[in-house]
């Protein structure tokens, strides 16, 4: 009988999986075997510093080890993360640590799994096409950026010699670019390259021209045959581990592959899927891009992690643990505050416990994972697994699109960060920016309402001061930029970067 493992290669010391045809031989074939497992969102309070985990992969680790424990078939979904920014050591790796890390560390923190340099490749041969198409007259402008996994802030804003005319361009890093956008949300081949020949590469006259009026698909389809699967790996204790997909939820979409999800809830009864930075970045895009616009399964519970000294040391800024747990609870979603405590922090757990029942929240979910693993969230995950094994699965939100783009940041903005439309202020600059996104997306017809809302903003903070009381906040719209090729349009909001530089540790 057909299964998981007729799609499954060795790809090293991983396997790699074929997830778009396990999911069409599914789609054709009702009766096989198959599970329709529940998703569990992993997210996080809004970090302090935008280089400082609060421990959502050693969490995600934890949790499915624990949850197996307990005999429940649990497997995570893990993004693949950017070897320039996360394993050059700005931050913890993306694979866990101690006894909640994964067997292989290593292949997934320097992206050894290979999407990352195929992605960039491909985006890059692009951008060599529309630099061809420039010398032959096809394009004035090139919209498309070249990727690089190495930062460096001279690449940020770049002129190229194009002869007569010099060309301005520029680079990003690999997640934040519209292919691995691309290779997030397809579901096959055949939508890839769709997507990818939607892509606008620049402009004529005035006008977007998109890469299928030039360029052979096959060459770009080509380079992503593997970049497309899964990565299966597992957790020290056996547990499995799917990797796939682009980090960096402040600046693109920062969760794993729809595709991977979908395998995953086939394949196990419960689905970790871990969303980049804090609930006001991952998570929302998780729930109003992959679900609200993507068809993604709407979380049954969700889990917003913390590190203690980021909840209760800075005055200013305790309004975001609590504003988080109960936006999510708000949205029907039962949430679980979960606390991962550092070396020494194990007397902190009394007063942590005390402060959560006076907000209002479910009994917390503390321990030191990375010394104690998935032992010490086991015994006390009642409630949770409570809350999981209701049979229904959430329906999920209809979506936005076809909202004006101006109305949907209004209400991102205060469903998100708390901020009401009367205090959404724009910089100089970004009507002309509307404007000229919206004439691009006419030019190569599209609608700009149409497309999904991805804001880019700062990964340490939710509005343009969160320290200010609640009734100064605002939140700045800056910039906007399609991505036709996604089909997301992204809006600058407070201070980003699409190639930030790594930090010496």
């Amino acid at each position: 009988m057909t299964g998981i493992e007729d799609f499954t290669k060795p790809y090293g010391l991983v396997d790699k999986i074929d997830a778009f045809g396990y999911l069409d031989y599914l789609k054709s074939n009702p009766d096989a075997p198959r599970k329709h497992g529940k998703v569990v969102l992993v997210t996080a309070d809004t970090p302090l510093k935008a280089s400082r985990g609060e421990g959502k992969t050693t969490t995600t680790i934890a949790m499915i080890d624990a949850l197996r424990e307990r005999g429940i078939d649990a497997a995570a979904v893990l993004r693949q993360p950017s070897m320039g920014i996360t394993a050059a050591g700005s931050k913890g790796g993306a694979s866990g640590g101690g006894k909640a890390s994964l067997t292989h560390p290593e292949l997934i923190d320097w992206g050894l799994c290979g999407e990352m340099g195929a992605i960039e490749a491909a985006q890059n041969l692009l951008v060599s096409f529309a630099e061809k198409a420039i010398d032959e007259g096809k394009l004035d402008t090139v919209l498309v950026p070249r990727v690089s996994e190495v930062p460096s802030r001279s690449l940020r804003s770049t002129i190229v010699d194009a002869g007569k005319n010099n060309v301005a361009e520029r680079v990003v890093l690999t997640p934040t670019c519209e292919l691995m956008q691309i290779v997030v949300l397809s579901r096959s081949m055949d939508e890839l390259a769709e997507r990818v020949g939607n892509m606008t590469a620049g402009t004529k006259d005035g006008k977007g021209v998109k890469f299928n009026e030039f360029v052979d698909l096959w060459r770009i389809t080509n380079i992503l045959t593997d970049a497309v699967k899964p990565a299966r790996t597992e957790t020290v204790n056996g547990s499995p581990v799917y990797v796939h997909g682009g980090p960096f939820a402040n600046v693109s979409l920062g969760i794993p592959t729809l595709a991977s999800v979908e395998m995953a809830t086939a394949l196990h009864d419960v689905v970790i899927v871990e969303a980049g930075y804090g609930a006001d970045a991952g998570a929302q895009k998780w729930l109003d891009i992959a679900c609200r616009e993507f068809g993604a399964q709407w979380p049954s519970a969700a889990i917003v992690v913390t590190r203690a000294t980021t909840w209760r040391d800075d005055p200013d800024l305790q309004w975001r643990y609590p504003f988080h747990v109960e936006r999510l609870e708000n949205l029907g979603i039962p949430t679980f505050p979960l606390i991962n405590l550092w070396e020494g922090e194990d007397e902190l757990v009394d007063g942590l416990k005390a402060t959560a029942n006076e907000l209002g929240f479910r009994t917390p979910i503390i321990g030191n994972l990375y010394r104690d693993g998935g032992e010490a969230l086991a015994p006390q995950l009642d409630g949770f697994a409570e809350a999981v094994s209701v049979e229904d699965i959430p329906a999920t939100p209809e979506s936005h699109r076809g909202t004006p783009l101006r109305d949907n940041l209004n209400w991102v903005s205060e469903h998100a960060y708390g901020v009401p439309a009367e205090r959404v202020v724009e910089k100089a600059g970004f009507e002309a920016s509307l404007a000229e996104a919206q004439e691009l997306c006419e030019s190569v017809g599209m609608n700009l309402d149409d497309l999904a809302l991805v804001a880019v903003k700062s990964p340490a903070t939710m509005t343009d001061n969160d320290a200010l009381p609640v009734q100064e906040r605002t939140v700045t719209l800056k910039k906007v930029e399609p991505h036709t090729g996604a089909g997301v349009v992204h809006v600058n909001l407070t201070t980003s970067l699409t190639t930030p530089m790594p930090k010496i540790v």
